[in-house]
């Protein structure tokens, strides 16, 4: 990282300058589709050794409607190694008038409740301001103190869309003799470096962002505001000594913190020799493995102390029946381990959506731990607290991103599962009949494979028969039909599938006007479009390939005959592919469609392109046929 170095004496006293917040004083482009402005913020974090900081941060938004009230909520977390010193927050009328102060003993406190935690020592303090004379501005200060360094807070001047900054100044100060790494976001400068007697001060500033909005199918948030993240090299947290100048480093620490957490009663390894010593297939070894752990534990999160990162023992679990997923993956690890397989322990960013960790720059802002066992092409990946999921899938939550695999020298970046379209299929097959009057029933077989049986896997494991009745009774789009029945088959395997059976009914689906019947049908997959927009900023993201298949046969009445028939259409193009065509025999309809969709990251000039592309699948979807009664 290249560094600018000032020498000055200090560039921005922190907190001296006092702020005008009426809202006159934002400037008009500030204003423009924002829902809030970032007046001013000032963010230091002070270092004063490996195990010991402090963090303040003042800052003031000023609220313009309703669509930006959850920016008026303050929740702090604070527990042994984060103390909350020091909070105030203010509440300013639209002229920058003082109406109200709020002190950090006036504050609800209380336990930090996650809904997922058997027990955490973490607390909260909490305030909500209820104000509805729009606009308004609230202005926050707080300092906290650090017994150990680990993680440090991040520097995100944009919050989200349609907000805009006015003014944000961030700092971070330390001893001269101690180093930090940082992170420097869409297009954020190098910092101003300037030294303070015996500190050294790294500064950032933003001034006048405007209001970013959202675009259909863009590349990630993090790719299009600025910010800066920064690391420590040596650090110090809960009596464990570590250092972060690289990812093999960083994973040592993980490693120690784990050491002498893999010890298993004897009962278990018993259980673990019986089901493995006499099998012969890796992965069916994995599999017995990994049912043993889903039937023998569940998830629960625990935090307490370093809990945050270091997992209970396998001891414990086996013991206890449950963990949360650095004790379960561990767990997992230990058990794999006794019957002489390969596992690691995985940290990683998880989340559909989110990204891994950046290579060059090695951080701890992970949030779930899995497992792995490394062989080559045919790795297995395990996601160690779902009691129903498939030995070697990890879906959405964990795919495709770099994460950190611990082994015995340290961390090493690597990275899950890429699922292709082949692997994400949806294959549908549709036997249905028409009445004289229009009234539809049919009978779906669907095949769900890869992160498209997501959705019926949790169907099947994470809601009663009378949710997922309810449910599918409003998934189509149908103007009204009922389901009459339905079933699941699972087959699972590091790419699981989902049979669905569906009988269902819809009474007037076919129009019948005098001797004419019209009838769409294709029953069920229809595309979405995509609104045109004038200069398109973003990139466009095809975040998962896929493969639709639907194969329908209609039945109708007999006596009719073809009026007016769609054509065939047949596209093909970076986005992908889309056919469909129609044949009639006897009194029956046959379609077959088939829609590919292109994993891929696209230029902004191609989404006028992409538009088209699903404007003409969106129509094809919907063309309609037209019998008419013969007469002959």
């Amino acid at each position: 990282m290249k560094k600018i170095i000032v020498i000055l004496v200090f560039s921005f006293p922190f907190f001296a300058v006092a702020q005008n917040y009426n809202v006159a004083q934002i400037p008009e482009s500030l204003m423009k589709r924002a829902s809030a402005v970032l007046r001013f913020e000032e963010s230091r974090i002070i270092i004063h050794s490996p195990k010991s900081a402090t963090y303040k941060h003042k800052y003031a938004i000023t609220i313009l409607n309703e669509s930006a009230d959850h920016l008026t909520s303050y929740i702090n977390r604070y527990d042994k190694f984060d103390k909350l010193s020091e909070a105030t927050l203010r509440l300013y009328d639209s002229t920058g008038k003082l109406i109200k102060t709020v002190k950090k003993r006036e504050m609800e406190d209380m336990a930090y409740d996650d809904r997922i935690s058997l027990i955490n020592d973490s607390r909260i303090k909490r305030y909500q301001f209820y104000n509805k004379a729009y606009p308004f501005t609230i202005e926050i200060e707080e300092e906290e103190e650090y017994d150990g360094i680990f993680h440090f807070p991040y520097w995100r001047p944009v919050r989200g869309y349609k907000f805009s900054v006015e003014q944000s100044y961030f700092f971070v100060e330390m001893p001269t003799n101690y180093t930090i790494h940082y992170k420097l976001l869409k297009n954020t400068a190098n910092p101003i470096i300037s030294q303070n007697g015996n500190s050294t001060v790294y500064q950032w500033e933003l001034k006048n962002i405007y209001a970013l909005e959202y675009e259909p199918l863009q590349t990630d948030f993090d790719n299009h505001t600025p910010g800066v993240y920064v690391t420590p090299s040596d650090f110090e947290i809960g009596g464990y000594k570590g250092n972060m100048d690289s990812w093999i480093n960083l994973g040592k620490f993980i490693r120690d913190l784990n050491n002498g957490r893999d010890r298993l009663p004897e009962s278990v390894k018993k259980e673990v020799h019986r089901l493995t010593d006499t099998v012969s297939s890796l992965d069916e070894k994995i599999r017995l493995l990994y049912t043993y752990m889903q039937q023998n534990s569940h998830y629960i999160l625990v935090l307490l102390g370093m809990g945050g990162w270091q997992p209970f023992d396998a001891a414990y679990v086996a013991q206890n029946k449950y963990g949360d997923c650095k004790a379960l993956s561990n767990y997992m690890v230990s058990l794999l381990k006794e019957a002489n397989i390969n596992a690691k322990y995985v940290l990683v960013t998880a989340g559909e959506g989110k990204h891994g960790l950046w290579p060059d720059f090695p951080a701890p802002y992970f949030n779930h731990v899995i497992t792995c066992v490394p062989n080559g092409k045919d790795t297995t990946w395990l996601e160690c607290t779902s009691q129903t999921m498939s030995a070697g899938f990890v879906g959405t939550f964990t795919d495709n991103r770099d994460v950190l695999l611990i082994d015995d020298d340290g961390g090493h970046v690597v990275h899950t599962p890429v699922y292709s379209a082949q692997n994400n299929l949806e294959s549908r097959k549709v036997n249905a009949v028409i009445d004289e009057n229009g009234n539809l029933v049919a009978e779906i077989h669907t095949k769900h494979s890869g992160i498209k049986q997501e959705l019926q896997h949790s169907l099947i494991y994470s809601v009663n028969k009378e949710e997922r009745e309810k449910y599918l009774n409003r998934f189509y789009s149908l103007p009204t039909y009922k389901i009459e029945s339905f079933e699941y088959k699972e087959q699972k395997g590091k790419i699981p599938v989902i049979d669905e059976y569906i009988k269902m009914s819809s009474l007037n689906y076919a129009s019948v006007s005098g001797k004419r019947i019209f009838l769409q049908p294709n029953l069920f997959n229809k595309a979405s479009r995509y609104t045109e927009e004038k200069n398109r900023k973003y990139d466009i993201e095809i975040k998962y390939s896929s493969i639709h298949i639907d194969s329908i046969n209609i039945q109708i009445p007999a006596g009719y005959k073809v009026e007016a028939m769609p054509k065939t259409e047949n596209i093909k193009n970076k986005f992908g592919e889309y056919k469909i065509e129609y044949q009639f025999e006897g009194n029956t309809i046959h379609l077959i469609r088939f829609h590919e969709e292109n994993a891929n990251t696209f230029p902004a000039e191609e989404y006028p392109n992409l538009v088209s592309f699903y404007d003409a699948i969106y129509k094809a979807d919907r063309a309609r046929i037209v019998f008419v009664k013969n007469t002959d």
